[in-house]
C-alpha cells in the first residue's frame, strides 16, 4: 500500500494533522512510539487554548482520544512504533520503523524534541518535585516563591520573564560570564527588581526532602561552593530534537532541527513537511506546533490533489 502521507509523532503536531488528515480523508499512516509529549509530565498546563487547565497526562490521553473519535477508515495508527530512517524511493518516500517499512507519498515529520537533562546530584530525585523543565506549564504553582532558572540563552531569559510576573524573585544561573540570549532580552527581564543574574555558577546539587529546597553551585571564581534557598527551579539548557532518522534527507541546523519554510512549512524536500519543536520555528509551544502542523496540512493536500 502506498499511503498518501504518513505522519511522525505523536504530540500536539501530529495529533493536530492526524485530525485534519481524517477530515480531508487522506489515506494516512500515523506512527508514534506513545502519545507522550514533553508536557505529559506537568502537573497543570493552562496555556492550551480552550482548556482552563489540564494535567500533562490528561493532556497527552485528550490527544490520543481525539485523533482516534475522527481516525476512522482513514487514518491508520500505528502505536508503539518508532522511525528509524526515511529516504527517497522514486517520487515516494520509504519509512522505516523498528516494525516495519512503508511507502508514502507525502511525510510530516511532527516528532518534537526532549530537554536536555541537567546532570547533577539530586536532579533525577526531585524532577517534578521543584525541579521542572517548562515555566509555561508550572511556572503559575510557584506564585509568590523564591525560584532558579538555569541557564542563558533566550529560553532561560523568556522563562524567567513569565516566573517574574508571579514569583516573588527570579535568580538566574549561568555557568559562564556570557549570555546567550539577544541583548535586548537580557536588557528588558535585567530591568526587573526581582531579577538576579549569577555568573561564572557550575551547578552542583539540588537538595530538599520531599520538594526542592535549596541549590548548591560552585562560584569559578573563588572554586567555593554557595547554597542558594529556592522552592523551584526551572532548567533552560537547551534541548535536542528528535530528527537523528532524516539527517540524510533534510536540511537541519547545527543542533539538528528542521528547517521549515514559515509560510507553509515545508522542508527542503519537496513531499516532506515539519511541525513542532523539532522545526527551527522560532518559538516552541503546544499551540504554536498544533496550528503550525494544520498549516501544512493544508499544504499537504494542496500538493496532493494538485499531482
Amino acid at each position: 500500500m502506498i499511503y498518501d502521507l504518513t505522519i511522525i509523532g505523536g504530540g500536539p503536531a501530529g495529533v493536530a494533522a492526524g485530525v485534519y488528515a481524517a477530515r480531508k480523508e487522506l489515506k494516512t499512516l500515523f506512527i508514534t512510539k506513545d502519545w507522550n509529549s514533553q508536557s505529559t509530565v506537568s502537573e497543570g498546563i493552562e496555556n492550551w487554548i480552550g482548556t482552563i487547565k489540564i494535567s500533562g497526562s490528561d493532556f497527552a490521553k485528550s490527544l490520543e482520544n481525539h485523533l482516534k473519535a475522527y481516525a476512522a477508515d482513514s487514518v491508520h495508527i500505528n502505536e508503539g512504533e518508532s522511525c528509524e530512517k526515511i529516504e527517497k524511493k522514486g517520487e515516494n518516500f520509504l519509512i522505516k520503523t523498528s516494525k516495519g517499512e512503508y511507502e508514502s507519498k507525502t511525510i510530516l515529520i511532527s516528532t518534537g524534541s526532549f530537554r536536555r537533562k541537567l546532570e547533577v546530584k539530586g536532579a533525577d530525585i526531585f524532577e517534578h518535585k521543584g525541579l521542572t523543565y517548562c515555566a509555561s506549564c508550572d511556572g503559575p504553582m510557584f506564585s509568590g516563591q523564591d525560584v532558579i532558572v538555569i541557564g542563558g540563552g533566550n529560553a532561560a531569559f523568556e522563562s524567567a520573564a513569565q516566573l517574574l510576573a508571579y514569583c516573588k524573585s527570579v535568580t538566574l544561573i549561568n555557568r559562564s560570564d556570557k549570555m546567550r540570549a539577544d541583548p535586548v532580552t537580557i536588557d528588558a527581564v535585567s530591568k526587573n527588581p526581582h531579577f538576579k543574574i549569577i555568573k561564572n555558577a557550575l551547578p552542583k546539587e539540588v537538595k530538599g526532602e520531599n520538594f526542592v529546597s535549596s541549590f548548591v553551585y560552585t562560584d569559578l571564581n573563588t572554586n567555593s561552593d554557595i547554597e542558594l534557598s529556592a522552592s523551584g527551579i526551572f532548567v533552560e539548557i537547551g534541548s535536542i530534537p528528535t530528527t537523528y532518522f532524516a539527517k540524510d534527507l533534510v536540511k537541519m541546523n547545527e543542533i539538528g532541527h528542521i528547517t521549515t519554510d514559515t509560510k507553509n512549512q515545508q522542508t527542503s524536500v519537496k513531499g516532506i513537511w515539519s511541525a513542532g519543536d523539532c522545526t527551527d520555528g522560532l518559538y516552541h509551544q503546544n499551540n504554536i506546533a498544533a496550528g503550525d502542523a494544520v498549516k501544512a496540512l493544508e499544504d499537504i493536500y494542496i500538493f496532493l490533489k494538485a499531482k
